[in-house]
Order: C-alpha cells, then structure tokens, then sequence
C-alpha cells in the first residue's frame, strides 16, 4: 500500500465481502509496486552474514540516548542488561548472578553479579564498571526519567556487588533492571564521554560487538568471548530502507533474509502475513506491547469540560477502526497496559456508544445547530496514524456529525513530540512502548503529575505527553502502588486505569504485537519477553 487508503463510511458498515475485495485489491497493489521500488534502496549481499531490513535510520548506539524501538533492538543484541523478562514473563539473571535481594524496609537493593565477563575492548565487567553505566544515565540519559528521583545511592561494598539505595520503596525497580538504557559500557571506552553521548561505537558485554556503524547500515560479529550462548549465526547486517514498499520488495525478492515489522504499513503487513500462511515465508510474533493511544489536550476549551472529553471517549469504535486500518492485526484496546502485564483482562475505558456520546454532548449545549470542530494531528510519516484518523473523522461525520467534526492535520513525528509539551495539538494520535515490561512503565510516563492545580498538569510527564490533565488522587495512587507488592499492587494500578478513563484525557486504540519475516530456510523468528527480536538465535536451517 504505497499510499494511505481513504475509509468513507455510508450509512450502513462495510459487507465482509467488501472488506475482503478492498483487501484483495490492496494486496495486489502491494505486489504491483513492488516493481517501482528505488534502486537506490536495493543492498547487493556482499556478506555470508544474515541480512535484517527495518525502515529508518540509526543515528546513536548509546543506551543513554536510545529512545527507539530499533535502536534499542539493536543495542540489545549488543549488550546484557542486569536482567531480562524471559518468554514466560519471569525476571531471568543475566548480568546479574542472582535475583535482587530488598532490604525489609525496601530501600536498599543488593545485586550480585557474574564475575567471569568482560567487554568488547577486554576491560573487565565488575561493580564499578556497572555502577559507571548507571550514573552516566542517571546524569545524561534521554530517558532518566524512569528513574527520576528513586535511586538516592549507587554504591560498590565489594568487586562484584552492586547496591542501589532508594529515596523511597519502589515495588517497580526490579522491572527498571532490565531496562536497555541500563547496559553496562566499557568505563576505559568511554572515559572521556561521562557527560556526552559516543553515537557511532558501542563497547559492551553482549553476544555480538560492533564490526562497522552508518546510520543506513550496521554489522554485527559475534563477540569471541562471550559469558553466555553463542550466537547460532556468523554475523548481523541491519540495513535501512527508507520506504514500505521498497522493505516488502526486499523480503519478496530474496533481498534480504529478515524482515523486522516497525514502520512497515498494514497493506503490506497483511500481505506478509498471507504469505506466511501459505508457506512462502515465516513468521514469528512477539508479546504485544505497544500501545496506540489519543491524546487530548485537557487545559484548553472545549476539551477542558470533562464531559466533553467523556462524550468523545464514546465516540470511537475500535472495533471498526481495527478492520478499515490494520485488517485486525492490530487488537483493540481499552487499556493504557497492555493486557499482558494485568492481572486480569480489563478495559476501563467505555465502548464506542453514539448515543451516550450524544447525551454527554447535549448536556453542554451541542449537536443539532451547535457543533464543536476538533483539530486532530496525526503523524505524517506514520500511514496507520492517517488511516485511523480518516476512518474516526467520517464514523463522527455519520453518527455524530451535529455535534463534532474532527479537522484533520498531519505532522512529521519529529515534530509532533517536540511541540507536545507546548500545548500545540488539542488532539494528537501517538504510540507507547514502556521502557520495561510493567504496569508502572506505561502509567506512570502518561499520567505522572508533580504541581497539579485543580485538574491541570503544570510541571511533570503529563506535560510531556501532551494532555495536562493531572489528578490527585492518581498521583496519590501512583506514589502508593510503588510501596505495595503482589495482589494489592496490581489492584492499586487498576485503581489508576479506572480514574484515568473517568478523567478521559488518553483515548487508548489498538495494541500491537512485533512481527518479523524470515525467508523459508531459516528458523522461525524468535521474540523475548519485553517484545525484541532475539538476533542470535536467527539462523539458517539449510
């Protein structure tokens, strides 16, 4: 699907016969274009090595700096975080030899580690060099805020213990331990790059180090004296292409042998995804834990009436809105957590009902000769964002069109995060993975508030993300949920999803599962707990 595809809704849905022509056709346009693909973007395999293909580029391989899903996919092949969530949802020792051990008043938190590793560069792995990659985080990393104000103290009592005092009990550190922005570097290879980020190297512990950086392409060699598994190839090129259609040319043509799904359009995820049924390639799926979300700008007429937010929270009907745009590859959801990290399967947020949106609408004086426009941006260089607000924008038009029309504006994502904590977009579609797998990584980061006036976020992450809503009696909830363990934690976190669909400032949509494609002699792709490719375990099987 080279472009996006206009949804026009009638007054009756789409027949299932309809939706399986429409994507019939858009499959075959899909092939077709296969045809224009850039040669420019086309890679001649000059290497025995497994060629992986994403789209985009990779302009930094520090962890401090990372904050995208590709380049913390690679980083994680580069480097060992302390721990890792294992396919069955377990914390698993990596870095670290055992489980963390917490003090009885849950400040002090005691970490043994291995003692038989070393980085790229041959420096030894022990306390000190672990407790240099934190600090250089917690002082420059892009995302140290997941940190925040919880680590008072990074301390080392002996060689190969590492101890983190807190500022207060936090039930969520162990998840922050596995964290890739916390992969130990080599203190010898960046002691003069403590206050600055090193883009083009990386000198960790993991089972590949870096042969040779571009941001268009990277290889990876497995790393001779690795502590654990080797890797089951010989090598990892990831190379970049700039478009969908010439990534689902590359998979289609031999090009490359894995395909990793960020950024590739639905039209052509669907076709991907055929194929694999029948046979032409494989497909391997991860834990689903990105999160699509609206987010609606709160301190602002008419958004700012909580009733008014309410009315458009019944105003979305995901269900229709996973068919028209993701054919049903994207779930629906009406949870800001993804499901797999609930205790049970909830939804707080209402289900799409015109008719109660109509009620909420009325009681503040719209619909019939009175209607409210909302400007609602979409990301320009995301096609599932524009297809999801094309398809929102005519469902209004048809139910609801005497009391709302959605104005629609598209901005590059670039843009889009750096204006949201000016109050640019009353309505903006964005995405969400935590920086690790728990309910607090996806909570707190959307809903975290440290001034709050009345209902209205002045100072902390709410500001980041765009709403400003803030609440009390959240941020008391949040605070308590970092002191409570087991059954009383989880049930203090649904506590915050239900208070949060009441304030109705985030519109969860969809959730979205990893997908790559290998080529048929290949193992079936392999996915980690947190929903990253495992790369060593890709190989050819004949």
């Amino acid at each position: 699907m080279n472009k996006p595809k206009k949804t026009i809704l009638n007054k009756q849905l789409p027949t299932t016969n309809q939706r399986k022509n429409n994507s019939k056709l858009l499959i075959s346009i899909a092939t077709l274009l296969i045809i224009s693909t850039q040669v420019s973007c086309k890679y001649e395999r000059d290497t025995n090595n497994i060629i992986i293909a994403s789209k985009g580029k990779i302009q930094s391989l520090d962890p401090a700096q990372a904050n995208k899903l590709l380049t913390i996919q690679l980083i994680s092949a580069l480097g060992d975080p302390l721990y890792r969530i294992n396919r069955v949802g377990d914390l698993e020792p990596r870095l670290a030899k055992d489980q963390p051990l917490i003090s009885k008043d849950g400040l002090k938190i005691t970490i043994p580690l291995r003692e038989d590793i070393v980085f790229h560069d041959g420096t030894p792995f022990n306390s000190e060099a672990m407790a240099f990659s934190i600090k250089r985080f917690m002082q420059i990393g892009t995302l140290n805020y997941i940190i925040g104000d919880r680590i008072n103290k990074v301390e080392t009592p002996e060689p190969f213990t590492l101890r983190l005092t807190l500022n207060k009990p936090s039930s969520s550190i162990k998840g922050l331990l596995t964290s890739i922005n916390l992969t130990p570097l080599s203190p010898t290879a960046y002691s003069e790059y403590k206050d600055k980020f090193l883009n083009k190297r990386f000198v960790g512990t993991g089972p590949y180090k870096l042969d040779n950086y571009s941001p268009e392409r990277q290889r990876l060699v497995p790393f001779e004296n690795y502590w654990g598994e080797k890797p089951e190839n010989i090598g990892i090129d990831h190379v970049s292409y700039t478009t969908s259609t010439s990534l689902f040319s590359a998979i289609k043509t031999k090009q490359v042998d894995v395909l990793i799904s960020n950024s590739v359009e639905d039209g052509h995820r669907l076709a991907l995804h055929r194929l694999s049924k029948q046979g032409k390639l494989l497909e391997g799926q991860g834990p689903a834990m990105q999160i699509g979300y609206i987010a609606l700008r709160s301190n602002a007429s008419p958004l700012n009436q909580n009733l008014f937010r309410k009315g458009v929270s019944f105003s979305i009907d995901r269900n229709l809105i996973s068919k028209q745009v993701s054919y049903g590859l994207r779930e629906p959801l009406r949870s800001i957590v993804p499901p797999l990290l609930q205790k049970k399967d909830a939804s707080p947020w209402p289900e799409y009902n015109p008719k109660i949106a109509r009620e909420h609408f009325r009681k503040i004086g719209l619909c019939e000769a009175n209607k409210e426009i909302i400007p609602l941006t979409f990301r320009s260089n995301v096609p599932a964002d524009k297809l999801l607000a094309l398809t929102w924008q005519e469902q209004i038009n048809r139910d609801l069109g005497d009391c709302l029309m959605l104005k629609l504006n598209g901005v590059e994502s670039t843009t889009v995060y750096k204006q949201l904590s000016e109050g640019a977009y009353d309505a903006v579609i964005l995405g969400w993975t935590g920086e690790y797998p728990d309910p607090y990584a996806y909570l707190s980061p959307l809903l975290d508030c440290s001034k709050i006036v009345g209902s209205s976020c002045e100072k902390g992450e709410a500001v980041f993300g765009g709403t400003f809503w803030a609440s009390e009696k959240v941020q008391a909830a949040l605070d308590k949920s970092e002191v409570l363990f087991g059954d009383e934690r989880k049930e203090k976190l649904e506590e915050i999803e239900l208070l949060a669909a009441e304030g109705a400032a985030l519109l969860p949509i969809w959730l979205v599962k990893p997908r790559a494609w290998a080529q048929t002699n290949f193992a079936k792709p392999e996915f980690d707990g947190s929903g990253r490719l495992l790369l060593d375990r890709l190989k050819k099987i004949y």
